[in-house]
């Protein structure tokens, strides 16, 4: 009406009726409530961002990074077997691109926060080609743990099967951050690792995973070089919603983005067929020479004659492979190989399975003549090291499943015990069963004790009673404490009638009690009424 007074403009918003705001539109949806997502007030003490403090993580790791090549090399030297070319390559990358880092770092603070003109420095970006489980992923984690930067792990598959969709490959920068404990200047400094590249690579003749691996080629390009990536992705409604309600409560001075121009990308993968790429190109080169080439794998000798043109006809972007310079290929392994990794290594799957044995009480030890038979076994399988584990299980399951809950404490696993495992499992179960007195022993004694306790009268089984109680209870699956618990649960009765009668304080209990106890304890009983009355 005209009458009535103009309304007040509305102020803005608290942040708790923003919130509430939110959950009635979102409440048409469904029963959703914003605390799910992280929305709330602000935790008790944070007063400021990690980028606030005076030195963060990531300036004090670039500060007092000093380690060399051959630091970098001897600390993977006790992880991973082999591979002395790509660890030298990796050990240099890695050691340029920090010293890089921390320089710039310097000029930058001595610049007022500007590096001078004309700087240029191209990122050492890396390419690791070799076969499965030779490796790759453990060589890139460790140099991580070394230097003590935040490191990202993913499959290139993740994002070729699905398609390129939003900003799922920025997501592998954000997971940095996560990773650094919202550390944005130490995941500014982190290394990711993509795995499975070579599935990126397009196929001939518009087929496969062109669109996807293509997208993802040219997502990646921007990331290994330099841009901005925002710290929430702009397709996420719920991440953008929570930046939003951080903002309202004071936020506003946290970074909103992540600079890549000091992150490290290491690729690799198996690049199965690149080989017969490089033969192509060397043979169409030496045609009427009389040259022949054989057929081989991608081994360090090949990889030598690999060029550029190589990795573009097998399917990547120039502009991709361009801005992967360092490129060094991991051998395959052999079975001299897989001795040293289990003799040498300081991950070595051997000290695991000592310590899943010990958790059942048994001590195990491996022999060298088992473990050159397991590195036999596992070059045969063709997937690396990878192959130990499932060796080792197949050969050690049926150990691992019946040993553990018997008395047997040492195990000595050897050739002949791995070559004959049903024999020597048989031998086990023999050994166990006459083992088992020893426990049926105890588990006798507590019953006893038990028996005294309860009823104040004294029973004990005689050693023959207590092995055929052991029998027993091995074929019907029971304790020796259980089985008296059940076939003497009345003897108590029968007991008393006797001390009456008798005066007797304490009793035997003899083998014939287990095969029948009530027409024992009757006989016992019937008996001591004779001895009463003086009755032959």
């Amino acid at each position: 009406m005209a009458d009535d007074p103009p309304k007040k403009p509305e102020g803005p918003k608290s942040p708790d009726e923003l919130k509430k705001a939110f959950e009635d539109f979102f409440g048409k949806f469904g029963n959703v409530s914003l605390e799910s997502v992280g929305f709330g007030e602000r935790p008790a003490g944070e007063t400021s961002s990690p980028e606030a403090s005076e030195e963060s993580e990531g300036d004090k790791s670039i500060r007092e990074f000093n380690l060399l090549p051959r630091d970098i090399k001897q600390h993977l030297d006790r992880f991973v077997i082999r591979q002395d070319d790509a660890k030298k390559a990796l050990a240099i990358a890695v050691c340029d691109h920090y010293n890089h880092a921390r320089q710039m770092r310097s000029l930058e603070e001595a610049n007022n926060g500007k590096l001078p003109e004309g700087l240029e420095y191209q990122k050492q970006n890396v390419m690791i080609v070799g076969p499965t489980g030779v490796g790759k992923t453990y060589l890139v984690k460790h140099i991580a743990d070394l230097i003590g930067v935040p490191f990202v792990k993913a499959d290139a598959t993740k994002f070729s099967e699905t398609g390129y969709v939003g900003g799922d490959v920025d997501d592998l920068v954000r997971e940095l951050v996560q990773k650094a404990d919202g550390d944005v200047e130490l995941a500014e400094y982190g290394i990711i690792y993509l795995d499975e590249v070579d599935k990126l690579a397009t196929q001939s003749g518009g087929m496969g995973r062109d669109v996807s691996g293509r997208g993802v080629q040219t997502t990646l390009l921007k990331l290994m070089e330099e841009t901005e990536v925002p710290m929430t992705n702009p397709y996420d409604m719920r991440a953008q919603m929570k930046a939003m309600m951080q903002m309202r409560s004071g936020g506003a001075g946290k970074k909103d983005s992540i600079n890549t121009r000091h992150i490290l990308f290491i690729v690799s993968g198996a690049f199965s067929g690149l080989e017969k790429v490089v033969q192509g190109r060397m043979k169409s080169g030496q045609l009427g020479f009389g040259a022949e080439i054989k057929d081989a794998v991608l081994d360090g000798e090949l990889f030598r004659e690999i060029e550029t043109k190589d990795f573009v006809d097998f399917g990547f972007e120039a502009e991709f492979v361009g801005r992967l310079p360092v490129r060094v290929v991991c051998e395959k392994l052999k079975a001299e190989d897989f001795v040293k990794i289990l003799n040498e290594s300081e991950g070595s799957i051997l000290r695991q399975y000592e310590r899943e044995f010990e958790a059942y009480g048994i001590a195990a030890k491996f022999q060298q003549d088992a473990i050159e038979l397991i590195a036999e076994l596992a070059e045969k399988e063709e997937t690396g090291a990878r192959a130990l584990m499932t060796v080792l299980e197949k050969l050690l399951r049926d150990f691992k499943f019946e040993l553990p809950g018997t008395a047997v404490t040492e195990l000595l696993i050897d050739r002949e015990l791995l070559e004959n495992r049903e024999k020597r499992l048989a031998e086990f179960r023999a050994l166990g069963r006459r083992i088992d007195i020893d426990k049926a022993r105890d588990e006798a004694r507590q019953w006893e004790k038990e028996f005294h306790e309860q009823h104040g009268s004294r029973v004990r089984l005689d050693e023959m009673t207590v092995q055929m109680l052991a029998e027993q209870g091995a074929d019907l699956g029971k304790s020796v404490l259980r089985l008296c618990r059940t076939l003497f649960k009345d003897y108590q009765f029968g007991i008393k009638l006797i001390e009456k009668n008798t005066g007797r304080t304490e009793f035997v209990i003899e083998p014939e009690a287990v095969a029948n106890p009530d027409k024992y304890l009757s006989g016992l009983v019937v008996a001591s009424y004779r001895d009463s009355h003086g009755e032959e």
